[in-house]
């Protein structure tokens, strides 16, 4: 016998709506982990390693992922299976108007996340095609200053944008679940494999041991666990409606605990891994110097200069290492465009597709911005880490002290382990977890005044 809520679901999405079911477990783990692997964990984890201290980063944001990652991906999931809408509506639905501001704040958080995310995706894109025409860059350095200057940024900002709308105009299930089923893994394995070549190099010493030996001072350092919790909630795709929203499509069987928990490994295999290719690789080539000029630049400059490096052999690596990574930034950014197009859908009834265009236009427009200048892209991206931590917060206030019975979610297709931990990590959400958002944000929110006086002078 069919699940009950399944069929109305889906005959709730033949309706104006066209919402959908995932196909299956793994669609749904598939489009989940695309969500969350992408340039967050490919070019974000790096860069911010950079400017936070390296190794120290990476055991805060380590810790940061189990203690308040997984938590928060299980509160966004069960608030989105419950109410079966996307965050706007979720949060009126389940708490009332005057929780739809959370909603509002993880769309709007989606939504200047993909206008600069698209930019970065049509860097990609580029380098991916001058690989397949004429290699590499032997100065990587002065090409990503030229990559990132021009009208070229604009165009494969559009292009990408074009892409993502289409897919999600049509719908995510039968395209972005199996191309992620094979893609994927090709992403992965792509990146295990030039960090073990990025051992074998001389000189390599010096990159793990920025990235691998933490100093305490950095671990006591304020600063670097702000950062480390801002890449959490980033690279898992929290705090801006994407995971409330793929949950919003699952059915009552799922064993949410345990998704959560697959979903927060998965993204952070790859972003581990990402960094045991890109500090290696520049302190053997070299590369400090031009990487501390642009962090945000790093993969960019580092991996490009290992292609070079390689020979032949090293530009069909890159050649697929680019494409790879140009299907993570597009289920990535098919997720955050889905928030916005599902909240316009349920908001506005309006059919999908006019949503998904109408939403993807104006997203288009705001990216031009950041495309023509990368001290927009970097506030933008600085606003948005605030506004995650803000949405991180009003997560946690929801599930635990206004959402109804979010025990009985959680435990709803859980069993053995996973459901005997749901009352000690609801009662983390509850006490726990404010406890350390709250001076996130505030630290978070004075370092954004810093960045605005800082590009605006």
């Amino acid at each position: 016998m069919p699940d009950p809520i399944d069929v109305e679901v889906k005959k709730h999405s033949e309706d104006s709506i066209q919402r959908e079911l995932w196909g299956t477990r793994v669609g749904f783990i598939l489009a989940a982990v695309g969500s969350a692997v992408g340039l967050g964990n490919m070019w974000r984890f790096p860069y911010r390693v950079s400017e936070g201290g390296g190794a120290a980063f990476v055991v805060l944001y380590i810790a940061l992922t189990l203690i308040m990652g997984i938590p928060l991906m299980l509160a966004e999931f069960s608030v989105g299976r419950r109410t079966r809408l996307s965050p706007i509506g979720a949060f009126k639905k389940e708490g009332g108007g005057g929780w739809s501001i959370v909603g509002f704040l993880g769309v709007l958080t989606g939504f200047l996340i993909l206008s600069y995310y698209s930019v970065i995706a049509g860097w990609v894109i580029r380098y991916g095609i001058e690989g397949i025409i004429s290699g590499f860059a032997a100065d990587p350095a002065a090409h990503f200053g030229e990559i990132t200057t021009g009208i070229a940024p604009i165009i494969y900002h559009l292009a990408f944008m074009a892409v993502t709308i289409t897919i999600v105009s049509v719908g995510v299930e039968k395209g972005i679940e199996k191309a992620s089923l094979i893609l994927m893994p090709v992403l992965f394995a792509i990146v295990l494999g030039l960090a073990v070549w990025a051992f074998t190099l001389p000189g390599s010493d010096a990159g793990y041991s920025f990235y691998l030996a933490p100093s305490l001072s950095e671990l006591m350092s304020f600063t670097t666990l702000s950062e480390a919790a801002g890449q959490a909630f980033f690279s898992l795709s929290l705090g801006m409606g994407a995971m409330l929203t793929f949950a919003s499509y699952l059915s009552k069987h799922e064993n949410l605990n345990r998704e959560a928990a697959t979903i927060a490994a998965s993204d952070f295999g790859v972003a581990f891994t990402a960094g045991l290719v890109v500090f290696p690789v520049i302190a053997a080539l070299g590369l400090t110097a031009d990487v501390g000029e642009s962090t945000v630049g790093a993969l960019f400059i580092a991996l490009p200069g290992a292609f070079v490096e390689m020979g032949a052999i090293g530009r069909v690596v890159g050649i697929a290492f680019f494409f790879a990574l140009t299907v993570g930034a597009v289920t990535s950014a098919v997720s955050l465009l889905e928030v916005v197009t599902a909240s316009a859908i349920d908001e506005f009834k309006i059919h999908r597709k006019s949503a998904a265009i109408g939403a993807g236009i104006i997203i288009t427009l705001v990216g031009v911005l950041p495309a023509l200048n990368l001290n927009a892209l970097g506030l933008i991206d600085r606003i948005t880490e605030w506004f995650l931590a803000l949405g991180a917060l009003g997560v946690t206030l929801f599930v635990g002290w206004r959402m109804r019975n979010p025990q009985e979610e959680m435990l709803d297709g859980a069993s053995g382990f996973f459901a005997s931990i749901v009352p000690a990590v609801l009662f983390f959400i509850r006490f726990i977890m404010p406890l350390i958002i709250i001076p996130v944000i505030i630290y978070t929110g004075l370092n954004l005044v810093t960045e605005f006086r800082t590009v605006f002078g």
